[in-house]
C-alpha cells in the first residue's frame, strides 16, 4: 500500500471557508423551498425549533385577494390623481451652436 491512502490533502483556510459557505447555502436553499411551499409540512431543525407550514385556508385566500385588489386600486388611483407622478414626455432643448472662430488679420 502507498503512504497517501487514507490521508487528506492539505487545504487552505479559504478553501475550507468556501466549503462551509457552499454547504450552508445548500441547506438554506433547501429550507427556503420547504418553508415557501404550499404543502403541509413540519420541520424539526436539529431539535432546536419546529416549524409547521400549512397552506392558507379559503377564507385567508379571499382576504389576501381582497387586500391585493385594494392595494392595486389605490396604486391606480394615485397614478391618476397625482399629476407630478404621472409620466410626461420631457422635451430636450437643442444645444446652442458654437460661435464661429475669428480670424486674426
Amino acid at each position: 500500500m502507498s503512504e497517501t491512502e487514507g490521508q487528506l490533502q492539505d487545504y487552505s483556510v479559504d478553501q475550507l471557508g468556501g466549503f462551509v459557505v457552499m454547504v450552508a447555502g445548500a441547506i438554506g436553499s433547501l429550507l427556503l423551498v420547504v418553508w415557501q411551499s404550499k404543502c403541509h409540512c413540519k420541520v424539526n431543525c436539529c431539535y432546536l425549533f419546529q416549524c409547521e407550514r400549512r397552506p392558507p385556508s379559503e377564507e385567508e385566500m379571499k382576504g389576501l385577494k381582497h387586500q391585493a385588489k385594494k392595494l392595486k386600486d389605490k396604486k391606480d388611483k394615485d397614478k391618476v390623481t397625482d399629476p407630478e407622478k404621472a409620466e410626461t414626455p420631457r422635451l430636450i432643448p437643442e444645444p446652442e451652436p458654437e460661435p464661429e472662430p475669428q480670424q486674426i488679420p
